[in-house]
């Protein structure tokens, strides 16, 4: 999630266990201490790929994350022993801190390492978009209250209200996330396609309106609009994953990370000499987060791998098109015109996408 929100969830936990003892002071202690898992952004990598694989890793581990909250306990228990602080109530406070800022980020699409150093698939919930208001404000509201009114009463008691409305909201994401995979499940079956996996992920700011993905035997997919509120079938658009193409890159070390990474959620294009690599997770049709080329043809005319980079029409950008944003708001309530998936994908470039109704 946003920074902002990491710093009110962290605000709200410690003012709540530890804002009897430490007043106002424990909201920024929080708020400071929820955001420093992020600190791994100041890491630098030599190509893209890495620096978006690496991050969320070793500095959002449960494991990392325990051990620091015991050592933070230790050190303010023994550097303050007349504050009226038990190493108990410490380490709860921190733990909470520190290791619900992985979680929530585990409940967005991008990927968390959660249990580094092991190298299970990173942790990948999309019950969330990576920024919602209806999560964050709640929270900012209740922290606000509480740095005006002090950690007492009613103050207290608006952190508490709030912390739980964020999980329960949570909840809610994950519930309309599993309902709209099995809309786009039936839609598929109904058109007799079968589907070897299927995924759903929020669009844009809300968990009302959901982007479904669909793998096919064949190595194609299916990409499609699910809403809470539809009363007709989604609307699906059949594209390719040209894995053909990316076979070329079998063997290197950083396209192998990317595929563990993205649980495999990948497609390939040609783009003139460029071997285009595409993560099909984040964005929407024509216009996806990251994208890197991952190879060139040489003098023969032959595909090799070369050091990632970005690829022009990636990038954090693509999720904020206001005429898009526009569309898809409208689509939370109202199926018809149906989104332009194919207008739209027609804008990727470096391949051919075939529409459904």
């Amino acid at each position: 999630m946003d920074s902002l929100t990491q710093a009110v969830l962290g605000a709200a936990l410690q003012g709540t266990v530890l804002g009897r003892i430490q007043g106002r002071r424990s909201l920024a202690y929080g708020a400071a201490l929820g955001t420093l898992p992020d600190l791994d952004v100041l890491v630098r990598y030599a190509d893209p790929v890495s620096q978006m694989t690496f991050h969320r890793g070793f500095s959002h581990s449960i494991f990392v994350l325990t051990g620091l909250a015991l050592l933070l306990a230790w050190l303010v228990a023994k550097r303050w022993p007349d504050k009226g602080y038990t190493a108990t109530r410490l380490f709860v406070a921190f733990w909470l801190v520190l290791v619900t800022h992985p979680l929530l980020d585990s409940f967005t699409v991008y990927g968390t390492q959660l249990f580094w150093p092991l190298q299970v698939t990173p942790q990948s919930w999309a019950a969330v978009f990576i920024i919602d208001p209806v999560y964050t404000l709640p929270l900012l509201l209740a922290v606000l209250y509480a740095a005006l009114k002090g950690l007492r009463g009613r103050a207290l008691a608006g952190l508490s209200v709030a912390l739980a409305f964020s999980t329960v909201y949570l909840g809610f994401g994950l519930a309309g996330r599993m309902a709209a995979e099995q809309r786009f499940d039936v839609a598929l079956a109904q058109q007799g396609i079968t589907a070897s996996e299927v995924r759903a992920v929020p669009i844009a700011f809300n968990t009302l309106l959901w982007r479904v993905l669909a793998k096919t035997p064949d190595g194609d997919y299916y990409e499609g609009i699910s809403g809470l509120f539809d009363r007709e079938p989604p609307e699906l658009l059949r594209q390719p994953r040209n894995l053909a193409l990316g076979k070329r890159l079998d063997g290197d070390a950083l396209h192998d990370r990317l595929r563990w990474f993205t649980d495999d959620w990948l497609r390939y294009d040609a783009v003139g000499d460029a071997l285009v690599v595409t993560d099909l997770r984040m964005g929407i049709p024509g216009h996806y987060t990251f994208r890197f080329q991952m190879g060139q043809r040489d003098a023969t005319g032959q595909w090799v791998a070369i050091q990632p980079r970005g690829w022009i029409g990636g990038g954090a950008a693509s999720l904020f098109d206001g005429d898009k944003l526009s569309l898809i708001w409208r689509r939370i309530v109202d199926q018809q015109p149906p989104l332009p998936l194919a207008s739209w994908a027609a804008q990727l470039g470096g391949h051919a996408a075939q529409a459904r109704p």
